[in-house]
């Protein structure tokens, strides 16, 4: 099996953990593409992408262009001489950049494509209730995560899971799939195949804020789907009032019981020893939260910062 030649492309953890396995690989990576350094924080403190970390510790060239299009960029890409572009977790890419190396561009995507194309798939899977998820190598064409079908590979999701804990697990997966799919390529024993078609496809629309609110209107079992799906980002949130004060409320982690409480939906009972809220079919209990303004807690310690409960309501 020939080594092949690869530019990576690509910016937080989940991209990094791939570079790293393909770099111990037998094939090369000769260079890196990946966001631009950013300031933030109260220090305004200079922070580098992951992936940028991982190839400066590992002396691979590293290009952070501003735009994808840049001339003298893609020059010097061109000189790379690279077999194949492999993509994960990136940007859209101009077809002038992923046409460039003569294998193609393929990209790593967490699901089993055709459904949850698009940004957010781990946590879509979450809390659609799914049992099972994967990850997708695809050749990358002009249509978003729809180009042809190199390998898949699939994962239990586990009950209770959130999407932190499936993100990890995908994450090493993935890596596995990145060089099972450059070995194969080597080895010209892949056989690309179009996408299945499906009349509705799952989607993974990139998630706002305002698509984190939870609809405490729900069934207890979607409602806590949805909080693990969110979990522990973007994290879903609920809006408490203390007093006159209203503020955020984001749930990271509870349980839930089917039970007729005859109660109005989205309202709580909240005491010393307990906090649950009611479903449209039930009550969520609360297992870990964060207060606006305050850090990540257990429930236990929530309560225990309250003396007057009577001044809390949703």
């Amino acid at each position: 099996m020939k080594s092949l030649k690869v530019v990576f492309l690509g910016t937080p953890e989940f991209a990094k953990t791939s570079l790293e396995a393909i770099h111990q690989s037998s094939h090369e990576v000769v260079g890196v593409v990946t966001v631009a350094d950013k300031a933030s924080g109260r220090g305004q403190k200079i922070n580098q992408s992951p992936v940028k970390m991982y190839a400066t510790e590992n002396n691979i060239p590293v290009f952070q262009p501003e735009k994808l299009r840049n001339p003298e960029f893609l020059e010097e890409l061109r000189k790379l001489n690279a077999d194949v572009f492999v993509v994960v977790a990136f940007r859209m890419m101009p077809k002038v950049l992923f046409e460039m190396p003569k294998m193609g561009t393929f990209n790593l995507h967490a699901s089993l494509l055709p459904d949850y194309r698009g940004a957010a798939p781990i946590n879509y899977a979450v809390i659609n209730g799914e049992e099972k998820t994967g990850a997708t190598t695809f050749f990358i064409n002009e249509k978003i995560d729809e180009g042809n079908i190199l390998l898949q590979e699939e994962l239990e999701i586990l009950p209770d899971e959130n999407a932190g804990s499936l993100h990890d697990r995908l994450m090493v997966m993935g890596s596995k799939l990145v060089v099972k799919t450059l070995d194969g390529l080597a080895k010209n024993s892949i056989i690309e195949r179009p996408q299945p078609h499906v009349e509705h496809p799952k989607n993974a629309y990139k998630i706002f804020k305002e698509d984190t609110r939870i609809n405490w209107k729900a069934p207890s079992k979607t409602v806590h789907q949805f909080i693990l799906g969110m979990s522990p980002y973007p994290a879903a949130f609920t809006c408490i009032k203390i007093g006159e004060e209203g503020k955020g409320l984001k749930i990271f982690a509870g349980k839930f019981e089917i039970t007729d409480h005859g109660k109005l939906s989205g309202t709580l009972d909240i005491s010393k020893n307990e906090f649950k809220i009611y479903t449209e079919d039930g009550v969520y209990f609360p297992q870990e939260l964060q207060l606006e303004g305050k850090k990540r807690m257990t429930v236990k310690d929530f309560l225990n910062g309250f003396r007057n409960f009577d001044e809390i309501s949703l």
